[in-house]
Order: C-alpha cells, then sequence, then structure tokens
C-alpha cells in the first residue's frame, strides 16, 4: 500500500512539475519556472533570494525564540543594561551589505539581459485598447485585433444561461492568438491607446506596461523544439472590462511560421 501511495505522490508532484513549467495552475504556491532562458533566468534568482531569505528567517526568529525561553523572567533572568558594542555593530552592518551585494550582483545580470532588446530577428508591435489587444508584424503588412472569445464573453454575463465552467479556458481565450515562431529573438513593441493596461504572459518572464504616449521594449525567445499555447491576462486595471482582456500567444515551428503567418493573414483578409 505504501508503496502505491508513493508512486501516487510521485506521479502527482511531476505532473506538477509539468504544470509549473508550461503555465501557472490553481492553487500554485510557487512562481512558474516558464519556458523561455529569461523566464528560467528570473525562475532561479527567485529562489536563490528566497533561501537567503529562509536562513535570515531561521537566524532571527531562531535567536528571538531561544532568547524568550532562555533569559525568560519565570527563570530568575535579570536584563542586561548596556549601550554600546563595536563588535555587534560591525557585524549588523557588513553582514547585510554583503547579503544584499551577493543578491544584487545577480540581479543586475538578470536585469541587463531582460532588456537587451539588440537583434532581434523580428518585430511585433503590441498595443492595448479598452479592451482588446492589437497585434502589427514589422515587414509583414499584417495587423489585427485580438479580444474575448464569444463563448467566454456571452458566459461572463449574467442572465446568459451559459454555465461558465463549461467553457474551456474561461476568461483566458481570444478569438485570434498572436502567432510567433520558436528558436526566434523576438522584439515586442508595447504601447497603448487609451489609457495604462500590461501585457503579461506568465510563461515568458516578464511583465511590460502599455502607457499612451510612451512605447516599451521587451523580447523573448522560445526554445527550439518548444511549441505550444501560452496564455496570460492584462495585468493594469484599466476599466470595468479589465479582467476581460486575455492574451493568447501560439508558438509553432520556425519552419513552419511563414505558411502560418500567410494563413493568418488570408484569415484577415476573408480570403
Amino acid at each position: 500500500m505504501r508503496r502505491w501511495l508513493a508512486v501516487g505522490l510521485a506521479l502527482m508532484l511531476a505532473e506538477q512539475a509539468f504544470a509549473q513549467d508550461v503555465a501557472p495552475q490553481r492553487w500554485q504556491l510557487n512562481m512558474t519556472e516558464g519556458v523561455t532562458e529569461t523566464s528560467k533566468m528570473v525562475f532561479d534568482l527567485h529562489m536563490q533570494i528566497f533561501w537567503i531569505c529562509c536562513a535570515i528567517g531561521a537566524i532571527v526568529f531562531g535567536a528571538m525564540f531561544y532568547s524568550m525561553y532562555k533569559f525568560r523572567k519565570s527563570k530568575g533572568a535579570v536584563a542586561a543594561k548596556w549601550s554600546h558594542n563595536t563588535t555587534a555593530e560591525i557585524i549588523w552592518t557588513v553582514v547585510p551589505i554583503v547579503i544584499l551585494v551577493v543578491m544584487a550582483v545577480p540581479a543586475t545580470s538578470v536585469l541587463y539581459k531582460m532588456y537587451d532588446t539588440s537583434k532581434p530577428e523580428m518585430t511585433v508591435e503590441i498595443r492595448g485598447y479598452q479592451w482588446l489587444w492589437e497585434y502589427k508584424y514589422h515587414g509583414e503588412d499584417v495587423k489585427f485585433v485580438s479580444r474575448l472569445k464569444r463563448e467566454s464573453d456571452q458566459a461572463r454575463r449574467l442572465g446568459s444561461g451559459k454555465d461558465p465552467n463549461a467553457v474551456a479556458n474561461y476568461l483566458l481565450d481570444v478569438d485570434r492568438p498572436l502567432i510567433i515562431p520558436n528558436d526566434t529573438k523576438i522584439r515586442f513593441v508595447i504601447s497603448a491607446d487609451d489609457v495604462i493596461h500590461a501585457w503579461w504572459v506568465p510563461v515568458l518572464g516578464w511583465k511590460q506596461d502599455a502607457i499612451p504616449g510612451f512605447v516599451n521594449e521587451a523580447w523573448t525567445k522560445i526554445p527550439a523544439g518548444r511549441t505550444g499555447t501560452f496564455r496570460g491576462q492584462c495585468a493594469e486595471l484599466c476599466g470595468k472590462d479589465h479582467g476581460f482582456m486575455p492574451i493568447v500567444v501560439k508558438v509553432v515551428p520556425k519552419a513552419e511560421f511563414p505558411q502560418a503567418l500567410a494563413a493568418l493573414k488570408m484569415e484577415i483578409n476573408g480570403v
């Protein structure tokens, strides 16, 4: 019996690990590792700082509880009176500085790589509207809008008679996803037309504000051999339908992208 329980637990953990690698899951405690090099660097940095914080917490709370128990009044402990200790003051000044430097060096390196949008192989312009997204492939004469899929839009309305639980990817599906190739450095040029939005697909490892009159940049590169559909949402409160402007990114093999883009162009033009 124990053997089967162990096997079942191992399968559950493996499934959870795979799910976290693909997309955030309900009741997931940790951040997702994502699918890009950037997202994995962010995850590794997050875990490094997490364990540093755990160690600091263990030391601080350990010392506090030990002192409360060892020197409690019921045992006759008398508080010491002192106002200066050079050694202690040097330690509690130098140690935090060292810890901050240890965290800052890799964090700076990761941030530098995240913001390096140079030498892209293709550029996609993203513009936020209340409450949809517009995408434009630079140099390809392809532009379209992406909005909440009809099934979700109907199910979200009171009195529609449609059960949201029966709708696949409820509030996380769109009528037309953004299609991008893998193994390609893609630069995103992000702005907005009306109010501030934020374009966020968790597995890519970053979130970027879309601000009217201002252009932000970001980039991604999905590893070769990795394809799939990845979902996100607007992450900046932008009005009454903020919760109804999802983002869907469909990643296809690099060799198949020209055909996929041509098919998308024909669909947009109604051919």
